[in-house]
């Protein structure tokens, strides 16, 4: 919605793909932030550029019924929801899995779609504090714990996140079947966390 969606798909835009990005009525929320130049928000460019854009109601039945014509005619789906909220607009995998067995259907959420902690809102600081990149980052700075001003969490994740895409569109190649992607925010930055297996031990190793 705001970077690890848009991000993963400017690189598979980047990369020579056709990409729709789905937007509300409103627009993206990203269209409003500052600075602008010529009246076009500067981050919602630079994630974005190279995208086709589509205004789709997805409070309305009409609107649910051209997404789902969308998601068939798509190779690629991406969202970055929380878990539940396509399957709540009847646009979850199940729904296409089917019908539509090339799909790849790829979400991204802070915390994945399966565990207690599905339903949690998740923040690229928050997300960054609980797998110790804020404590590491305060460790070496005297002691100073804060979140420096990249979206780690997110871009981290958009990176995972289309790695896994072309990985899946090259296993599609060989199978002719597509797959559901469930990457998890938290899960990614435990996995890039390259000192983590110094903070596993509750006392040194002799």
């Amino acid at each position: 919605r705001v970077l690890s969606g848009p991000h993963a798909t400017r690189m598979l835009t980047d990369l020579g793909a056709e990409v729709i990005k789905v937007e509300p009525p409103t627009g993206d929320m990203t269209r409003f932030t500052y600075p602008r130049i010529n009246s076009q928000s500067t981050y919602f460019v630079q994630q974005n550029v190279g995208k086709l854009n589509v205004s789709i109601d997805m409070d309305q039945d009409e609107g649910v019924a051209l997404a789902a014509r969308l998601i068939e005619a798509s190779d690629v789906v991406v969202e970055n929801f929380r878990p539940g909220v396509m399957d709540r607009l009847g646009l979850g995998y199940s729904r296409f899995a089917k019908n539509c067995p090339r799909l790849i259907y790829t979400s991204i959420s802070g915390y994945g779609a399966t565990g207690p902690w599905t339903t949690r809102r998740a923040y690229a600081p928050v997300v960054n504090a609980e797998t110790g990149i804020t404590k590491h980052q305060g460790d070496v700075r005297d002691g100073t714990y804060a979140n420096d001003p990249h979206s780690h969490g997110d871009v981290y994740t958009a990176v995972e996140t289309a790695s896994a895409i072309l990985a899946a569109l090259y296993q599609r190649e060989r199978t002719g079947t597509g797959q559901y992607i469930d990457v998890s925010m938290a899960e990614t930055m435990l996995y890039i966390n390259e000192h983590a297996h110094n903070q596993l031990w509750d006392q040194p190793v002799p």
